[in-house]
């Protein structure tokens, strides 16, 4: 009898390691950082909720805007029509594009920063600089 209460102690020993194992690797999982493949996916989700936020708001330019995202961080690319801008980056007096596009973006949870990388070209017409 003395053998098989050796060996019974021996299997609940081994499975109590491999319990503690097993929940030591858990926990240290919880202080890992997400991995590049949800981050992707977190970053495809806010992207498409961006993307829905500026076609339905009636404010801005949506259709000649391209929305990136990385870590949360959204950038606003694409050319603005507008009149008398002349073709500079960032035109006097047209703020309000900027900041209608940054107020509906911003709004969105999980949006970490809002950068932009706009090209405002003069309207009517079509000529651009």
């Amino acid at each position: 009898m003395r053998p098989r209460s050796c060996e019974a102690v021996s299997k609940r020993t081994l499975t109590f390691r491999f319990a503690i194992v097993i929940c030591a690797a858990a926990i240290a999982s919880l202080g890992a950082p997400a991995s590049t493949a949800a981050q992707s996916s977190a970053d495809r989700a806010l992207q498409a909720r961006v993307e829905a936020a500026l076609a339905s708001a009636s404010d801005v330019p949506a259709d000649s805007i391209t929305v990136e995202v990385s870590g949360g961080v959204v950038t606003l690319s694409g050319s603005v029509v507008c009149e008398g801008c002349g073709g500079s980056r960032t035109p006097g007096g047209f703020g309000t594009v900027q900041q209608s596009l940054g107020a509906v973006v911003r709004a969105i949870p999980g949006v970490v920063r809002l950068e932009f990388d706009l090209r405002y070209q003069r309207g009517g017409g079509g000529a651009g600089a």
